[in-house]
Protein backbone atom coordinates (compact mmCIF):
# COMPACT_ATOMS: atom_id res chain seq x y z
CA UNK A 1 0.00 0.00 0.00
CA UNK A 2 1.35 3.45 -0.89
CA UNK A 3 2.15 5.90 1.87
CA UNK A 4 -0.18 8.90 1.68
CA UNK A 5 1.96 11.05 3.99
CA UNK A 6 2.17 14.67 2.85
CA UNK A 7 5.30 16.52 4.07
CA UNK A 8 4.83 19.67 6.16
CA UNK A 9 6.37 22.44 4.06
CA UNK A 10 7.92 25.54 5.63
CA UNK A 11 8.94 28.81 4.03
CA UNK A 12 10.97 31.72 5.30
CA UNK A 13 9.20 34.59 7.01
CA UNK A 14 11.28 36.78 4.66
CA UNK A 15 9.58 35.34 1.60
CA UNK A 16 8.32 38.05 -0.75
CA UNK A 17 6.33 38.11 -3.99
CA UNK A 18 6.01 34.33 -4.09
CA UNK A 19 9.74 33.86 -4.76
CA UNK A 20 10.25 31.37 -1.98
CA UNK A 21 12.13 28.21 -1.28
CA UNK A 22 10.16 25.71 0.78
CA UNK A 23 11.68 22.98 2.96
CA UNK A 24 10.19 19.87 4.54
CA UNK A 25 11.80 17.17 6.65
CA UNK A 26 10.90 13.55 5.98
CA UNK A 27 12.72 11.07 8.16
CA UNK A 28 16.45 11.32 7.48
CA UNK A 29 16.26 13.70 4.55
CA UNK A 30 15.12 17.18 3.66
CA UNK A 31 13.04 18.12 0.64
CA UNK A 32 13.54 21.52 -1.02
CA UNK A 33 11.16 22.94 -3.62
CA UNK A 34 10.35 26.13 -5.47
CA UNK A 35 7.32 27.75 -3.83
CA UNK A 36 6.09 28.94 -7.23
CA UNK A 37 5.99 25.35 -8.47
CA UNK A 38 4.90 23.16 -5.55
CA UNK A 39 3.87 20.32 -7.88
CA UNK A 40 7.43 20.02 -9.21
CA UNK A 41 9.87 17.35 -8.09
CA UNK A 42 11.68 18.49 -4.92
CA UNK A 43 15.42 18.28 -4.41
CA UNK A 44 16.23 15.63 -1.77
CA UNK A 45 19.18 16.03 0.59
CA UNK A 46 20.30 13.68 3.35
CA UNK A 47 20.16 15.33 6.77
CA UNK A 48 23.98 15.70 7.09
CA UNK A 49 24.16 17.55 3.76
CA UNK A 50 21.29 19.86 4.73
CA UNK A 51 22.86 20.55 8.13
CA UNK A 52 26.21 21.38 6.48
CA UNK A 53 24.45 23.75 4.07
CA UNK A 54 22.62 25.55 6.89
CA UNK A 55 25.86 25.86 8.90
CA UNK A 56 27.63 27.35 5.85
CA UNK A 57 24.83 29.89 5.33
CA UNK A 58 24.96 30.91 9.00
CA UNK A 59 28.76 31.26 8.75
CA UNK A 60 28.38 33.64 5.81
CA UNK A 61 30.12 31.37 3.31
CA UNK A 62 27.78 32.38 0.48
CA UNK A 63 27.86 36.01 0.96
Amino acid sequence: MADSYEPMWHRSSRCANGTCVEVARTGDEYLIRDGKNPAGTPLRLPAPAWNAFVAAVKAGEFG
